[in-house]
């Protein structure tokens, strides 16, 4: 005869009972307790989880005061040519620049980025539109043989800024919700083919070459964190080097920019009398620079001083150790907006961030490295620097952007 054994009793911890609150007859404070409750949970979430990253904000402030100074400073150059020219273009900068930039920059650095991932197929759209009609005659409006500005009243808006951030963002979107087949050539390569040809067929019709080449620098690092194949983007290198032959030998400017790389001496009161004047400016600063103000190259010699040719002012002024330290704001900015892309636990949030970066970073190495005389020159401004209400209000809106996302991130180091 067996014995029985009586099963093992298992021992549960009874919750303690809680204490109901008294309510004194007023039936609320019960409710004030349990509200002042839960409004410190949600006090503590918001600390812990949505702080931005201020190292990278201070950054961003440093950058667009720097930048502001800069321009400042190069604009007075433009007195001796036309006061009135002068005026307008500080007036615009700042008024329609700067200030709503710094509105933007606080106001989208507070506003949840997933938003976007859900509409970005429509501003995909409304970019592509954009970039259209600025073709339709009395709208677009033309300027040194380049058509990329849309008529608003007396403001004029730059398109193709538009389009940066819209391809951007759809791209990320895409990325987002493929990521697991991204290495297969359907879901990764073809769709950014697909959006290299969207872009390259609006912009090289403007012409607008070095945007379309910053959204492509964009796009492959993009499509490179997302998962993709290095040899996907080595047979598009390939393509994309074939395509830029063909574009140097169609389109004489390019190969007028290929020529003066080249040998820049070789015209000298041209086109590569920009590049020997940025060299002097450069050179003239020397280890601590002229002083605020003091440029010399800005007055009737260096072309666009407020645009491209912008670092060279600040070269001059500020000389090398000023050169230096605003390229090591951007590089701190970069490197803190990658540090916050891969804090960020949504595929999203991380490949917004990288792609954002990525064509901020390009921008600002070319507009550097031509100056410079590393690169080809090109029309492509300073970020945070250059003259260009639309750059500097979608830069800063951009920016905001990455704020917000890294409220969203692990604790950044």
């Amino acid at each position: 005869m067996t014995k029985r054994v009586a099963p093992k009793k298992r021992i549960t911890f009874a919750p303690r009972p809680r204490t109901k609150p008294p309510d004194f007859g007023l039936g609320g404070f019960s409710f004030v307790h349990n509200l002042s409750t839960r409004c410190a949970w949600y006090h503590l979430y918001m600390v812990r989880i949505h702080k931005m990253d201020k190292k990278l904000l201070v950054s961003i402030l440093l950058l667009v005061t720097a930048g502001f100074f800069i321009f400042l400073s190069a604009s007075l150059g433009l007195l001796a040519r036309d006061t009135a020219h002068f005026s307008s273009i500080a007036f615009k900068q700042i008024f329609f620049g700067l200030i709503p930039g710094i509105i933007a920059l606080y106001t989208l650095s507070r506003f949840d980025y997933i938003f976007w991932r859900k509409s970005s197929f429509y501003l995909f759209i409304v970019a592509i539109v954009l970039n259209i009609i600025i073709f339709v005659p009395g709208i677009g409006i033309s300027a040194n043989g380049a058509t990329r500005w849309l008529a608003i009243g007396t403001y004029s808006l730059q398109v193709s800024e538009i389009l940066k951030i819209a391809v951007i963002m759809y791209f990320a979107a895409w990325l987002s919700s493929v990521r697991e087949r991204v290495s297969e050539w359907r879901y990764g390569l073809l769709p950014l083919v697909i959006m290299l040809v969207i872009s390259a067929g609006l912009l090289l019709a403007q012409p607008d070459t070095d945007t379309f080449v910053v959204i492509a620098a964009a796009l492959v690092a993009m499509f490179l964190v997302a998962g993709g194949k290095w040899r996907h983007v080595f047979l598009l290198v390939i393509v994309g080097l074939i395509g830029l032959s063909v574009l140097v030998l169609t389109r004489p400017y390019l190969r007028a920019r290929i020529d003066n790389f080249i040998d820049p001496s070789a015209s000298s009161l041209g086109s590569g009398y920009q590049l020997q004047q940025s060299l002097i400016a450069i050179g003239s600063g020397g280890i601590t620079g002229r002083g605020f103000g003091q440029s010399v190259q800005k007055f009737g010699f260096l072309p666009e001083p407020v645009g491209d040719s912008i670092f060279a002012v600040a070269a001059e002024e500020f000389g090398f150790i000023g050169s230096v330290a605003l390229i090591a704001l951007f590089v701190f900015f970069t490197i803190r907006s990658f540090k916050v892309a891969s804090s960020v636990t949504n595929a999203f949030g991380g490949l917004l961030v990288v792609g954002i970066v990525s064509f901020m970073i390009a921008q600002s190495f070319i507009n550097i490295a031509a100056m410079i005389g590393v690169l080809p020159l090109s029309g492509i401004p300073l970020l945070f620097v250059s003259q260009g209400g639309t750059a500097l209000l979608l830069a800063l809106a951009e920016a905001g952007i990455i704020l917000n996302v890294s409220r969203h991130a692990r604790v950044v180091g």
